[in-house]
Order: C-alpha cells, then sequence, then structure tokens
C-alpha cells in the first residue's frame, strides 16, 4: 500500500516538474542577453518576486522532492 502512494506521488511530482521546467524562459539570449545581463543585476533585485523566480523555487522544490521519493521508492523496492 505504501509503495503505491509514494509512487503516485512521484509520478504527480515528475510531471509537474516536467510542466514548470518547460514554462521557464531560455538563459541564452544571444548578444542581447549578455548586454542586458548587466543591468538585471542591478535593476532585477525584486526577481524572487516575477514569475521567473517562482519557476524557478518550484523547480528546486520539484526536484528535491522528486529525488526523496526516488530513494525511497528505491528502498521500498528492495524489500
Amino acid at each position: 500500500m505504501l509503495k503505491i502512494i509514494v509512487l503516485i506521488i512521484h509520478i504527480i511530482v515528475s510531471l509537474f516538474m516536467m510542466a514548470v521546467i518547460l514554462l521557464q524562459q531560455g538563459k541564452s539570449a544571444g548578444i542581447s542577453g549578455a548586454i542586458a545581463g548587466g543591468a538585471e543585476t542591478f535593476f532585477g533585485k525584486n526577481k524572487a518576486r516575477t514569475m521567473e523566480g517562482t519557476l524557478e523555487r518550484l523547480t528546486t522544490i520539484s526536484a528535491i522532492v522528486f529525488i526523496i521519493t526516488s530513494l525511497v521508492l528505491t528502498l521500498l523496492m528492495g524489500k
């Protein structure tokens, strides 16, 4: 029973993580991104409040939960 619950959580987290990663913008913006990147360090202090900051935080949290559920599933399948 516990294996099924952890497996369902694992599947939901993996689907959520895929969606969050696909919603993020690419980091390579070419030469314009290199020039604007310097301005972003001065003016981008509220990055955590933006959609990009929220998506990065959600990606980190979902990756941690994914790793934990992977380890738990490995331990449960070994029994």
